[in-house]
């Protein structure tokens, strides 16, 4: 099976050499580790297994949140926990789209209008739960952003998970959202509109937009989601997941990488070719800025609203539930031949892994 990492490895040297005084550092950090990722420049652990009297080593992943080869254990975690704290109550997913014509700007400045797209998708939601119309009261979400299309195309929006309850200033008085329904997405579409572009203006980025694109309705999707337990498992995959996984991608032959998407359209899967180049490109552009913390958490869900979300769950007599089998990263390992648990007996660590240079160097040798 062909992966990210062999990609990288024979067409990695080709791409640096010709955009490596373009490429972001972010971009250059996640070439590296993916390289290295379990490829014993980062060292390794030794496991014994007392039933089959065996040793095996496990090489070192590299922990990169971009990595395909990573993150599947925090992801399982992150279900878990966020399941646990959903409340009974019907459940809404919310999407706000950057419009076309605006993604060249978002791209060239992403810290700045990542954080742009959050903070007024987010203030527009909470503004219109207030509204005695609607929750009338303070409500609670997380955001999730989302950079990329099934053919790695960039295409950045935020998703939101509500529970349609909200809590009145005097925090004592609960209001439910109507059956199916918590806000006109027409009205919260103008509003996030305005609002966008007035924080462009602010950030004095409004002078490189033309003003044709205010006058076009921008695209905010809404609706119920139930419970809320898919849509935490769907918004999962954008947590702790890449652009694209090593099982889409089928070949990469004659300087052409081949991979499978999903047609939502059609409602089936298809096969797409890029040149190899391309397709890294495309896939660099989906990695975040340093730091930049891409799930965000409003209202009374937010952390330090503890004590406000266990008081809401007082309130609706809601026990909390824990995950009987949460999926728990630990240093214990199965044995690849028995699956029994393995001890630790071993291990070396790498402090200063080979740059980036090097390795092309050391993978050409």
């Amino acid at each position: 099976m062909i992966t990210l990492a062999d990609i990288l490895r024979i067409h990695g040297a080709q791409y640096l050499k010709r955009f490596q005084n373009n490429m972001l550092p972010s971009h250059k950090k996640a070439m590296r580790d993916i390289l290295l990722c379990r490829s014993g420049h980062l060292g390794w652990h030794e496991w014994y297994c007392p039933n089959c009297n065996k040793v095996h080593y496990a090489h070192n992943s590299c922990r990169n949140r971009h990595c395909p080869q990573c993150q599947n254990n925090s992801a399982q975690n992150w279900i878990a926990k966020q399941q646990d704290k959903l409340l009974p109550v019907e459940y809404f997913l919310f999407t706000f789209t950057i419009p076309e014509e605006l993604r060249r700007l978002v791209r060239s400045n992403q810290k700045i209008l990542y954080n742009m797209l959050f903070k007024v998708s987010s203030e527009c939601l909470q503004l219109l739960a207030r509204d005695k119309r609607f929750l009338y009261g303070e409500t609670g979400m997380v955001g999730v952003l989302h950079t990329w299309s099934q053919t790695l195309e960039y295409h950045p929006h935020v998703h939101f998970i509500i529970p349609g309850i909200s809590i009145s200033a005097q925090n004592q008085t609960l209001y439910f959202a109507r059956n199916g329904f918590l806000v006109h997405v027409k009205a919260l579409s103008r509003l996030y509109r305005f609002r966008f572009k007035k924080a462009l203006q602010n950030a004095g980025l409004l002078k490189n937009v033309t003003s044709n694109i205010f006058s076009k309705e921008w695209v905010v999707h809404g609706k119920s989601v139930g419970s809320g337990q898919l849509a935490v498992k769907y918004l999962a995959q954008y947590v702790y997941r890449v652009a694209i996984s090593n099982q889409r991608i089928l070949s990469c032959k004659k300087g052409q990488v081949t991979f499978s998407y999903k047609d939502y359209q059609s409602d089936s899967y298809k096969n797409i070719t890029l040149p190899a180049l391309e397709f890294m490109r495309r896939f660099f552009q989906h990695i975040l800025p340093k730091g930049f913390q891409k799930v965000r958490y409003y209202g009374f869900l937010h952390p330090k609203e503890s004590k406000l979300f266990n008081q809401m769950r007082l309130l609706l007599n809601a026990r909390l539930k824990i995950s009987k089998n949460p999926c728990k990263e630990n240093n214990v390992m199965l044995c690849p031949n028995c699956g029994r648990p393995m001890v630790c007996i071993g291990r070396k660590t790498v402090n200063r892994p080979p740059p980036l240079l090097k390795l092309f160097e050391l993978e050409a040798a």
